[in-house]
This record gives structure tokens, C-alpha cells and sequence, in this order.
């Protein structure tokens, strides 16, 4: 695997083995936004018994207040690693200031736009660059909103992405207050005073999330809002979309609600698309919620194995017949 790029610095950062994974890290300076100092750190994860297997290239993407270790534990138990177990080429950026990417200068008011504008056509290139075709793409929560944004702004487009899969993610459940512009601006004034909500603070997760990203959903949410960035309208520009679609959704996520998700899922153009609700009505074992959906031992036996079908089911022929023979090739 390459460790450079032609299309702006990249660096191999680190190299470790995790037990049967490998473990690269790069840091990428696309210096495509107007603030020069963003870098991403991507990981790919690979097999020790096949450092040179090239599977199907898979996006990760986390949500908020998170970072590649919802994807893989230190242990290797994970999406990302089980993915990577059955073949598939797995790569996991972290978005601004997450995880092992820095905080650029201008933190404060990153927000899902400069994501899908800059960051994930940064990110969908190199990973073409090293794989030589377009991924598919996972993402959970924010992770999956941002690439609902990059697709209905066309930053993302059918040549970046085999497919698109995503968990717990919506655009349209909004709360009342939100609705009163004297509340809102009241709310809005006393949130630019702070850089960032804190996520082991209030126990949403390890990391912290800028407040541009707050801001952000506020405004889309407010009287006069919707999702969409200045005089681009995300949401009109998803029935442009013709990726094949998976959308699921937690029987018992009560922060990214069933029927929030069918809105989204409903939203875009493909042809090609499927909806997929994990409760005991259809027949799971629990009604999984926001994280258990994909972190859980229960989704590991439930949810992990229907994502790698969905995957198996959208690659070419050939591919899919070498990813399934590295699948039954004993480690």
C-alpha cells in the first residue's frame, strides 16, 4: 500500500500490528478549505496474514462525540474489524479535532458543511488513489448526516461511492424552543461564547464536539431552517441521488427516532435502496438503540453479519468472489 499521495501531503503517521490486524495510519493536509491547518487522520485496517490483499474498499464513518474506536477497540472487536476479517479493505477517517486528527485553528466553527465539502471529497479521493476504485460508505449518527450532506450538495457523487449505508441518522426531528426565534437567538448567544461541547463532561462520549456543529443543527432546525448550507438546499438535492442506499434505524433509538430515519431514507432518488428497522418485531432479539445498534454482542451476531451481505451484494462479480474466497481462507 502506498504511502504518499499525488494529490496533496500525506504522511504514514504509524504502522502497529493489533494481534491479526495491521493498523496504518495516515495524516492527510488536503489544504482544500479555507483553513490551511485541517488534517485528517484515516486508518486502514488490513489483515497481518495478508498485508498486501487488496479487498473492497470500505468507509467508515463515526458520529459525534466519537472516534475510530467505535469502529475497532484496541482489542481488534469491532465493525471495522470485523470487516476487515472478512476481507473488505477497511479505512476510518476522524473528523477535525477527533481522535488522532489535530484541532485545526479555526475548531470552533467546524461544522458538518466544511465536512462534506472539503473533508469527505478529500477523503473519497485518496482512498480511490490507494484502492484504485470508489468505496463504499458506513456512517453512523452525524457520520451518516454528513454523508447525507455531501451527497445532497453533489460533493459526493455516484463516481465517489459504490454505496452508502446509514445507522441511526436523520435531519428532520426538531424541538419546539428551536422554532421561537427569540429563543433560539437567546440560546445561540450564550452558545458562541464556549468552543466546544464536552462529551466526557456530559457523558456522550470521549470526545468533544465543536460548537459549530450545535450551531449548525440549530439553524437547520429553526423557523425559517432546513438542512442544507447558505442557498444550497441539502434536502432537495438528495432526490438527485442514485446510490444504492441502506438506512437503519434502532427500534429503541430514541435520539434518532424510526420514523426520522424513514423521512431521510425516503428523501433520496435511489432506485436501488432498502430500510431496515432493528427491533424484536422483526424479529431481533432486542429493540437496539443509538449505539448498541452497532456496539453491542448482540450486533455482532445480528447486525454485523447483514452489513457485510449488503456489501457482498453490491460489488462486481469478481470482486465479490474474492472477497467470499478470503473469507474462507483459514487464518
Amino acid at each position: 500500500m502506498q504511502s504518499s499521495s499525488h494529490l496533496f501531503p500525506v504522511a504514514l503517521i504509524s504502522a502497529e500490528r493489533r494481534g491479526d490486524l495491521t493498523e496504518d495510519v495516515y495524516r492527510l493536509k488536503p489544504g482544500n478549505s479555507p483553513d490551511f491547518t485541517v488534517e485528517i487522520a484515516v486508518t486502514r485496517l488490513g489483515l497481518v496474514a495478508a498485508p498486501d490483499a487488496r479487498g473492497v474498499p470500505v468507509v467508515l464513518l463515526h458520529g459525534s462525540f466519537s472516534n475510530r474506536r467505535f469502529w475497532y477497540s484496541p482489542k481488534g472487536i469491532g465493525l471495522g474489524a470485523y470487516l476487515a476479517r472478512a476481507g473488505f479493505d477497511v479505512w476510518i477517517p476522524e473528523m477535525r479535532g477527533h481522535g488522532l486528527s489535530a484541532r485545526n485553528s479555526a475548531y470552533k466553527t467546524n461544522c458538518v458543511a466544511d465536512y462534506a465539502r472539503f473533508d469527505l471529497p478529500a477523503i473519497a479521493a485518496f482512498v480511490r488513489e490507494q484502492t484504485g476504485e470508489a468505496p463504499h460508505w458506513i456512517g453512523h449518527s452525524l457520520g451518516g448526516t454528513t454523508l447525507a450532506a455531501a451527497f445532497g450538495g453533489q460533493y459526493l457523487t455516484a463516481d465517489d461511492a459504490a454505496s452508502v449505508a446509514l445507522f441511526g441518522s436523520q435531519v428532520t426531528r426538531s424541538h419546539w424552543p428551536l422554532k421561537v426565534p427569540p429563543l433560539q437567538w437567546a440560546a445561540r448567544l450564550l452558545l458562541k461564547r464556549f468552543e466546544h461541547v464536552s462529551g466526557p463532561r456530559f457523558k456522550r462520549g470521549p470526545e468533544d464536539e465543536p460548537m459549530g456543529v450545535l450551531l449548525e443543527s440549530m439553524r437547520w432546525h429553526g423557523l425559517f431552517g432546513g438542512f442544507g448550507h447558505k442557498k444550497e438546499d441539502w434536502w432537495a438535492g438528495l432526490q438527485q441521488v442514485t446510490v444504492p442506499l441502506l438506512c437503519v434505524a434502532g427500534a429503541g433509538d430514541h435520539q434518532d427516532p424510526e420514523w426520522a430515519c424513514r423521512e431521510l431514507f425516503e428523501r433520496f432518488g435511489s432506485e436501488d435502496k432498502t430500510f431496515l428497522v432493528l427491533g424484536r418485531e422483526q424479529g431481533f432479539s432486542e429493540d437496539f438503540g443509538h449505539v448498541p445498534m452497532l456496539v453491542s454482542k448482540a450486533a455482532q451476531t445480528q447486525v454485523w453479519p447483514r452489513v457485510a451481505d449488503w456489501l457482498n451484494r453490491h460489488v462486481a462479480v469478481e470482486e465479490a468472489e474474492s472477497t467470499l474466497n478470503m473469507m474462507a481462507t483459514p487464518s
